[in-house]
């Protein structure tokens, strides 16, 4: 007889524990090149098309080319990690990302770029679904999945500075079509760890007793702890990505210069990662949900004062501020919906979660985008405040029987 476990808590599989040690590092190393060469590749698509001479409007239509696919694959590809197990999606997606990179250098014109920024996304869904399994899988109870995925989250972070400062740099001294072939080549890091790691063929989460084959998503939904985890990781995503869009068009209207916001922007990035260096000792003093919750609700505090200071030294404070709640956001959310999963469909999870997301990357822009054309930034902000306190709610009201 197997030992029992609590319920919605993934078990390790034994051969996770021989590898979990060896294989953690790797995987990092894998994180880093591969999210090193996406957000940079964002910058390159704006850069390169603006230098090809695309309209606006094109321009916004390639950023979204990154998150149609994802949007309409993320859960068919939690599906087949949860089938294969994280080596071939982490391998082909890797690739696929590194290929995807290659097109503008081969062919730089607009089409190539359109083709690129598919691929790139197509590819990355499969690659970024069976990843965050693997560091579930590979993470030894609550505390090792909590230092994992607080880990995993700094090397994002991290990643997500580095990579727009290497394309900038490799486009003002090398061009834009070679800094693609630059690039390129960073995955393919990854690709050879995960080549010579056979090892990681074996590692799938913990099964289901029952084996039932499941249709569609709608039992995951039903759980009501995991459904509600994925609405508000979706919920603190959203508060992101707003203060990425909207931060620059507030302080444009302030009359705040390009460098000064740069480092507005800049704090709430030092901020998120300062969070996920002590989010592990903080979920062991007062748990997931309790530091989950808090960060939704200081981020929801913080969204309000942005419209009552117009001096950059005090908006980059509240930004840091911002960034202590929202930072750990991610990684919690991650963690919460690995270990409320279903046995045996943590990958579908995980994919279910990176739908709902794409799905804002797509929705949010244009609701938020239309409030601020009618009544101008400081609603937008306001707005963005009762949606994250509204998903701290909903995630701290209790399950009923």
């Amino acid at each position: 007889m197997r030992a029992a476990h609590p319920p919605g808590e993934q078990q390790q599989t034994p051969g996770a524990y021989r590898f979990a040690s060896m294989n953690i590092k790797l995987v990092f190393v894998i994180v880093l090149c591969n999210m090193l060469s996406y957000r940079g590749s964002k910058v390159l698509i704006s850069l390169f098309a603006i230098e090809l001479g695309a309209a606006q409007i094109s321009i916004g239509t390639l950023i979204a080319m990154y998150a149609v696919f994802p949007l309409l694959l993320a859960l068919y590809a939690g599906k087949l990690t949860d089938r294969l197990g994280v080596r071939m999606p982490m391998l082909c997606g890797s690739a696929g990302v590194a290929t995807g990179l290659l097109l503008p250098f081969l062919f730089p014109a607009i089409p190539a770029l359109y083709a690129s920024a598919a691929m790139i996304g197509a590819s990355h869904v499969f690659y970024n679904v069976a990843v965050q399994n693997l560091v579930g899988i590979l993470s030894s109870g609550v505390e090792g999945r909590t230092r994992n995925f607080s880990n995993y989250g700094l090397i994002m972070a991290s990643a997500s500075l580095i990579g727009p400062l290497v394309a900038g740099f490799s486009i003002d001294h090398f061009g834009h079509a070679t800094s693609y072939l630059y690039i390129a080549g960073v995955p393919l890091v990854g690709v050879l760890i995960l080549a010579f790691s056979p090892g990681l063929s074996r590692l799938h989460a913990e099964k289901s007793v029952e084996e039932k084959p499941v249709a569609d998503a709608r039992n995951l939904l039903a759980n009501a702890p995991l459904r509600r985890t994925l609405i508000t990781g979706g919920i603190v995503l959203t508060g992101t990505d707003l203060f990425q869009f909207y931060m620059p068009i507030y302080g444009h209207s302030i009359g705040l210069s390009a460098s000064a916001i740069g480092v507005v922007i800049g704090c709430f990035a030092a901020a998120a990662f300062v969070v996920r260096l002590v989010m592990p000792a903080m979920v062991r003093r007062w748990g997931e949900d309790a530091v989950f919750i808090w960060s939704l609700f200081l981020g929801a505090a913080t969204y309000l004062m942005f419209p009552l200071f117009e001096s950059a030294v005090l908006l980059a404070a509240v930004a840091f501020v911002l960034g202590l709640g929202v930072g750990c956001g991610q990684p919690l959310s991650m963690m919460l919906i690995y270990g409320r999963a279903p046995p045996g469909r943590s990958g579908e999870a995980l994919g279910l979660r990176l739908t709902i997301n794409n799905f804002m990357h797509i929705a949010v822009p244009l609701v938020f985008g239309t409030i601020g054309s009618a009544f101008g930034v400081g609603p937008v902000f306001i707005a963005n405040s009762l949606l994250l306190a509204g998903g701290g709610v909903l995630i701290r009201s209790p399950v009923k029987a």
